[in-house]
Parts: C-alpha cells; sequence; structure tokens
C-alpha cells in the first residue's frame, strides 16, 4: 500500500513540468534589445502572454522574478527591453537621464521599443497571439498605458505605480485594451493633478479601466529595494505589495 501511494505521488510531482526561462535578443529597428521569457513547458496550448515593462533602472532580476510569477500562474511571461541591450543604468541620477529621454521627450520611440516587444513575443510558438496583455512597473507603468493608447491590440494593460500624464489625451479614443491603473494614495510623483487628467482623459473615450488606490502607499510600493522610508515618496510597502498582485491577477483571469 505504501510503495502504491509513493509511486502515485511521484507521478504527480513529474507531471508538474518546471518553469522553462530563455534569454533571448530582438530588435526595434537597428538596436538590439534583450528579453527573457518564461512559461510553464507542461502547458501544451498556446498561452496568453503578459509582457513585463521594467522601471527606470531596465531589465533587472526583479522583472525575471516578475515574469517567473506569471509563468507559475500559466501565462508566458515576457520582460521588454526599452532601453537597449547594452544600456543598464548603475545608479538613480543615470536612470533618470536614460528614462527621460523616453518619457519626456518624444514617444514615438518608446511606443517602437515597446510595440517590437508585442511583436516578437506573439511569435512565440507558445503564445496565442490573440491574447496579449502587458504590466508595467514605474516607468514601465507608463509605457503599458502608452502601449495602449497607440492602439496596440493588447486584452489589458496594468499599470503599477506608473506616470499616467500623456502628450496627446485625445490618443485615449484608440485604446482597445482593458486597463487596470495600481496606484499609491499618497505618491508625491504622481499627484492629484495628475489623476484627475487621467479619469477625465479615460472617461470622454469610455475606456474599460478599472482605478485601485492603496491606502498609505507611496510611489514604487512593488519593490522591497525601495526600502521603507516613506518620507523619500518612494519606499516598499509589503500590503500593497500584495494587494496590487492579486488584484492583477484577478484581473488577467477574467480577460482570457
Amino acid at each position: 500500500m505504501l510503495k502504491f501511494i509513493l509511486a502515485a505521488v511521484l507521478a504527480s510531482v513529474s507531471s508538474y513540468a518546471a518553469i522553462v526561462t530563455e534569454k533571448v535578443t530582438y530588435k526595434e529597428g537597428n538596436t538590439e534589445l534583450e528579453g527573457f521569457i518564461a512559461y510553464d513547458d507542461s502547458i501544451k496550448t498556446p498561452k496568453q502572454a503578459v509582457v513585463i515593462i521594467h522601471d527606470w533602472m531596465g531589465p533587472s532580476e526583479y522583472t525575471e522574478m516578475r515574469a517567473k510569477q506569471i509563468a507559475e500562474l500559466g501565462y508566458v511571461g515576457f520582460t521588454a527591453d526599452i532601453y537597449g541591450k547594452d544600456i543598464r543604468p548603475k545608479n538613480g541620477d543615470e536612470a533618470a537621464k536614460v528614462a527621460g529621454e523616453f518619457r519626456n521627450g518624444d514617444r514615438k520611440l518608446l511606443r517602437a521599443r515597446a510595440k517590437a516587444a508585442y511583436d516578437f513575443i506573439s511569435k512565440h510558438k507558445q503564445v496565442d497571439k490573440k491574447k496579449i496583455s502587458a504590466i508595467g512597473y514605474c516607468f514601465g507603468g507608463t509605457t503599458v498605458l502608452e502601449m495602449a493608447r497607440a492602439g496596440l491590440p493588447l486584452k489589458g494593460a496594468v499599470s503599477f505605480h506608473g506616470g499616467l500624464s500623456t502628450q496627446n489625451p485625445k490618443e485615449a479614443s484608440k485604446i482597445k485594451a482593458k486597463l487596470l491603473v495600481l496606484h499609491g494614495a499618497v505618491d508625491p510623483f504622481v499627484p492629484a493633478e495628475e489623476v484627475q487628467g487621467f479619469l477625465k482623459e479615460m472617461n470622454e473615450a469610455k475606456v474599460d479601466y478599472q482605478f485601485v488606490i492603496y491606502s498609505g502607499a507611496v510611489h514604487g510600493f512593488t519593490q522591497k529595494g525601495a526600502g521603507n522610508d516613506m518620507s523619500k515618496g518612494f519606499a516598499y510597502n509589503a500590503v500593497a505589495d500584495a494587494r496590487s498582485f492579486e488584484d492583477m491577477k484577478d484581473f488577467l483571469a477574467n480577460i482570457k
């Protein structure tokens, strides 16, 4: 009897494949970009893909960790590279300069880099190209909203503590995706005026969106490396991190 139970347990364990990961390179124009893919290869049918856009520090172990979490939910996680393969800021000053070139200047390049990630993962054999969503953190949150405003056929777009402003609010009429915006209630980097402007933009365009506010959370509330000094306006909040992840899970599950 004991042997039978042990054999059944081992058979059950072996039926669950490990998460497969791979680093890949792809291009936007002549610029080489580096991505990271994670998926569960025990799921044989094409899956919804989730493009993950990095914060201002660029692709990192953090975004790879998020890709693995996404894969554990049954999706294909793909970390995009907006900056370029050889551009990885070493500190906040460098990150502010690089991110600013995409965020504060002409956002055509930002959108082109994001679209390159979308186009690349849509061709992957594990992916159902009709079911692609995007999530992003800080700078990445801004980016996924720009992907939606550009009219990319995303199923959904999730912004974690991202900037909400855009250069042309009228482009909200192009949005095809459902949106989920996860925002810190006391985020000093995304002031109330910006929030109100975003809500007005979405309401006028009749976009299908949800806007969730987490009490006591400032900018960067999902990132443990941000520390806990809220006076800096950038700090980790374990409760908001956990709640926002659950909110994202529910959102993705309901747009399949």
